[in-house]
């Protein structure tokens, strides 16, 4: 059994959760049974950004700021493989997701820093990491906020999966036309347009592709499990996938 998690960084419903909705639909047809998916939004959800007061380090990686951050925390560190739907906000991400990821990173250096000796580290996590972004306009900069997701998939120790070719080279990304509306991309669903085409099947395919690389990480640490556990780097992945 694998869990995908789909995060949506819209601080409203609409077209990121509805890409998203998409992606994890095809997460589940991969193993029906085997993959189970869960979507959190962050709308109406509250996140402080990250003070470097350095705190969590003594903390046993817990966090002084008391919202929403903690409970997405840890189903994040629970997932197998995590998707990420975000709307294009000044060519990024929205400031809510950001602030998020920057409190998780500073936090699992101290949730486990007692597994490495002297030296501040990240355990490699080898969750799948894949991304989705849709702006108003067709070049609004949804690879911009991609790259994003995916450099934060590697400083997490993560590994970032795309789509297929041609429709998504690092993730799938879609425009809502020049319109401001929430449901622009679903009511455009069945309207025949190649841009709405690509859309769709790049969601999908990242979360097909997510599902089947996150069977194979499993089976891979599950086989090698003697080999991974004599290195404290892999000991939150070996965790994970030993249940």
């Amino acid at each position: 059994m694998i869990k995908v998690l789909g995060i949506c960084g819209s601080p409203r419903k609409g077209n990121s959760q509805y890409l998203l909705e998409k992606a994890l639909e095809a997460a589940r047809q991969v193993a029906p049974g085997e993959v189970i998916t869960e979507l959190y939004s962050i709308r109406g959800k509250k996140f402080a950004p990250c003070i470097s007061c350095s705190r969590c380090g003594d903390q046993q990686g817990e966090c002084i700021l008391k919202d929403d951050f903690q409970e997405l925390r840890e189903k994040w560190i629970e997932a197998d493989a995590i998707i990420y739907s975000v709307p294009v906000y000044h060519m990024g991400i929205p400031a809510q997701l950001k602030a998020f990821i920057d409190r998780l990173g500073n936090s699992l250096f101290g949730r486990y820093a007692s597994l490495f000796e002297g030296e501040a580290t990240l355990p490699k996590s080898l969750k799948v990491i894949g991304a989705i972004a849709q702006g108003a306009h067709l070049f609004s900069g949804q690879e911009h906020t991609i790259t994003d997701i995916i450099n934060h998939a590697l400083v997490m120790g993560c590994v970032p999966v795309t789509g297929d070719m041609w429709e998504a080279y690092i993730g799938a990304g879609a425009w809502t036309y020049n319109e401001s509306g929430r449901n622009v991309l679903e009511n455009k669903e069945n309207d025949g347009s190649l841009d709405m085409w690509v859309a769709l099947r790049g969601a999908a395919a990242i979360g097909r592709r997510a599902a089947e690389l996150a069977l194979i990480l499993k089976a891979g640490g599950q086989a090698l499990s003697g080999r991974l556990k004599q290195d404290p780097i892999y000991r939150p992945f070996l965790d994970r996938v030993q249940g």
